[in-house]
């Protein structure tokens, strides 16, 4: 009886939400949309800033280690402006080495746009430039450094734009509440051009430190070693959700602080900018739901959420609320690969404490993407249209949407005032926002034309060389893409890779073509997940080259970029636009350098190669320590050819030395015979991926011998143990294993048919 009663009480309230649903549907519908409103900007006043870049030194994790500080602080300061007032930034450069500062989300003249090499040239050591233009908009934007990796080690800051108050767009009880600018990053204690170099190089050493390395013995304890050796078989490395390892993640500069100023019952407005380099964050708020009022300095029609993730570059404004007296509740910023957090606590009195978010399920997101990826390395067409973020494929390793519990947190255990909110959910309750949920207050479409340009774009990448590229080609490879003034740009992006990439445009906001149609959001950050498709669109009405490329800075770097050369803008800052534009290409496809060295017992071999995106230079080398086993040098230099790149066709020159007192002449397996005491020769041959990524090596010398040999490197056996071997037709083979100790030393040891056991330690670089 009791069990009927709640069937009855269910099936009422569900009648009675849905009846609510319709109504508010039907309000929506019948509700005014208005268009844009004009405005009439006065001329507002000229605000200046001063900003001195400097090298400092920080010491965020023990270690004094080198940064860039604007003013003396790091995040850079927070700018402010009211929409009408003319910008005035002058950068005082007291470095050694050029630099840059771009606005983002900015709309202003393409001169002003702080690209080094495309929109003006970079700001020289120990001189001054100056930034000016007018506030032609408002909302939550920031800015940073366009030059190198100047992002990574602290050129960031907040830069907020404000309305007016006779602003047509001015919102009650959301413009007017206190906003507090809130800007996210990490910080590493490498030099941020080794992070690119050992990207460049597969160095799993992250995945050590992150504890991500899926490997044999991981994948048997948790009963997934038929999904390692699919994996493996269609050539992948292991999966994970972010590239690098962090070693702190930072809310304005601190991992932790609070905000005392606010009592229950208050509402605060939070303007949070992704600042980091390639970190997507979580956002969990302990005093309940988050109110998204905007996303990417626009508004948006508000609406309520349970959590979200911001993308590298974007921003949100969410509006969050106070419940009780005496208590002060965290917004927990987690990094989308959940090594660590960043808290802050709004509010005074004890702290609540959101549910920390779980380790990711691994194995789970590797057999999702065994079961996406054909074996030629395109991805599967999977039925389905996905976009806009409504389908999150890394759900399958959220131990919090399948239902697991949280472990208990350990700052609970160490700190009585505080308390945690433990709550479970499943995929039902938790509310995620996705761009489908972002409606305008306003009408977005372009004016329509007869004349629209369509563009395709697909996102690709190799993730065992880190390569990204659009349409497999990476930036050097491309001209720009010219647009005519006024044109209005639609652009179909798809992404083929495995990884989510926030394409960022500058210059412009675009619309998103979503659910809402007529009030389709406008952004200028596009987060783009593995398999979407997505649609944006802009009218071109301001001249100028602007850069379109992924924002996650080694992205970037490593060539996913494009520029939209929009009419034949004359830019004064740029007075050869075709060298500045080769220059930049230049900087997306630079030369990274691998080394290392095996000092073992019976001799020592190692090997050092320097690569592009393309181009392969590889020496390896085996040095004896008697004439008996004397030594041998190879060198090959190829270039990669393929979407994946599995294919390496080379040229080489193979070189060797011993003295075997004049031992008989050795055949190889094709009865070819070989002298290998002394050997100078040239070669030509391929290099070859195959499934289980063991490298097959055909190469034929021009003295009439033909190898053959297979060979793989760092097979991951435990988190630190990795295993090789090589075999080959001249009767040559290797075993060997190596327990990495720290990012450059691992113990060794292996056997090698010409010299025997061998052990010692390895130095890489």
């Amino acid at each position: 009886m009791q069990k009927t009663k709640y069937i009855v009480l269910w099936i009422l309230f569900s009648f009675s939400f849905a009846k609510a649903q319709e109504h508010s549907a039907h309000n929506t519908q019948n509700k005014k949309v208005l268009p844009f409103p004009e405005k009439k900007l006065t001329e507002g006043k000229t605000v200046t800033y001063h900003l001195y870049v400097k090298d400092t030194l920080v010491n965020f994790t023990g270690k004094m280690k080198r940064a860039i500080a604007v003013n003396g602080q790091i995040p850079m300061p927070t700018l402010t402006f009211t929409e009408g007032d003319t910008a005035e930034i002058i950068v005082h450069n007291m470095m050694d080495e050029e630099t840059s500062l771009h606005w983002h989300g900015l709309m202003l003249p393409n001169k002003e746009d702080g690209v080094p090499m495309l929109t003006q040239m970079g700001i020289k050591p120990h001189s001054t430039y100056t930034y000016k233009f007018p506030i032609i908009q408002h909302g939550t934007h920031w800015y940073h450094s366009h030059s190198g990796m100047q992002e990574q080690i602290g050129m960031y800051g907040s830069l907020i734009l404000k309305k007016r108050k006779d602003d047509p767009t001015f919102r009650k009880g959301i413009d007017d509440i206190p906003a507090i600018p809130l800007i996210l990053s990490e910080w590493t204690d490498l030099n941020p051009h080794n992070v690119h170099r050992m990207l460049h190089n597969a160095n799993d050493w992250f995945g050590i430190k992150k504890k991500s390395t899926q490997s044999y013995w991981e994948a048997i304890k948790e009963g997934h070693f038929g999904t390692k050796v699919t994996n493996e078989w269609k050539r992948m490395l292991a999966m994970d959700v972010s590239d690098i390892y962090y070693d702190k993640f930072l809310i304005n500069g601190n991992s932790e602080q609070q905000l005392s100023q606010f009592k229950a019952g208050d509402r605060v407005r939070l303007r949070i900018s992704n600042g980091g380099a390639s970190s997507y964050f979580w956002i969990n708020y302990a005093g309940g739901k988050i109110e998204v009022v905007a996303n990417d300095g626009n508004d948006v029609e508000p609406l309520s959420v349970d959590r979200l993730i911001i993308g590298v570059s974007e921003t949100y404004d969410i509006v969050v609320t106070i419940p009780e007296k005496n208590t002060s509740y965290e917004l927990l910023v987690t990094p989308e690969d959940r090594t660590k957090s960043a808290s802050i606590y709004i509010g005074e009195g004890v702290k609540q404490l959101h549910a920390p978010l779980p380790k990711l399920k691994y194995f789970e997101g590797m057999k999702m993407m065994n079961d996406m990826m054909k074996m030629n390395g395109d991805m599967k067409d999977m039925g389905m249209a996905m976009s806009l973020q409504k389908m999150d494929m890394n759900a399958v390793m959220y131990p919090e949407i399948s239902g697991e519990k949280p472990k208990k947190s350990q700052k609970t255990d160490m700190d009585k005032d505080m308390k945690m909110d433990h709550s479970s959910h499943n995929m039902g309750d938790i509310v995620t926002l996705n761009y489908n949920m972002l409606k305008s207050p306003y009408d977005t479409s372009l004016p329509k034309k007869d004349s629209i340009k369509n563009i395709t774009l697909t996102l690709t990448g190799n993730m065992n060389r880190y390569v990204w590229s659009m349409d497999d080609k990476v930036l050097s490879e491309v001209d720009k893409i010219q647009v005519k003034k006024g044109e209005t740009l639609r652009i179909k992006l798809i992404n083929n890779s495995m990884m989510r990439h926030p394409m960022h445009l500058h210059g412009f906001d675009f619309r998103v073509l979503n659910d809402n149609g007529a009030q389709s959001p406008l952004k200028n950050v596009l987060d783009i997940m593995p398999m979407e498709t997505d649609v944006i669109e802009f009218a071109a009405n301001t001249e100028g080259d602007w850069f379109f490329h992924c924002h996650i800075l080694y992205h970037m770097m490593a060539g996913m970029n494009r520029v939209f050369a929009v009419g034949d803008y004359q830019n004064p800052e740029i007075p050869n636009k075709e060298k500045a534009y080769k220059m930049l290409q230049n900087e997306s496809n630079e030369w990274h350098l691998m080394a290392e060295n095996d000092f073992a017992t019976n001799g020592n071999d190692g090997q050092a190669m320097l690569q592009n995106a393309r181009w392969s230079i590889g020496t390896e080398w085996r040095l004896g320590y008697n004439s008996m086993h004397g030594y041998e040098t190879e060198t090959h230099i190829g270039r990669y050819i393929g979407k994946m790149q599995w294919l390496m066709p080379f040229i080489g020159f193979d070189w060797r030395y011993r003295n075997s007192h004049g031992s008989e002449l050795e055949k190889n397996l094709f009865g070819q015979t070989s002298k290998k005491d002394q050997r100078a020769t040239l070669s030509a041959g391929v290099v070859y991926t195959l499934p289980m990524l063991i490298d097959f090596q055909a190469e034929v010398f021009t003295d009439g011998i033909v190898r053959l040999q297979l060979r793989r490197e760092d097979i991951p056996l435990t988190q630190r143990l990795r295993g090789a071997f090589s075999v080959n037709t001249d009767k040559e083979y290797m075993l060997g294993l190596k327990y990495i100790v720290t990012r450059n030393a691992s113990l060794s040891t292996h056997y090698d048919s010409d010299m025997g056991w061998g052990a010692g330690i390895t130095l890489a670089y």
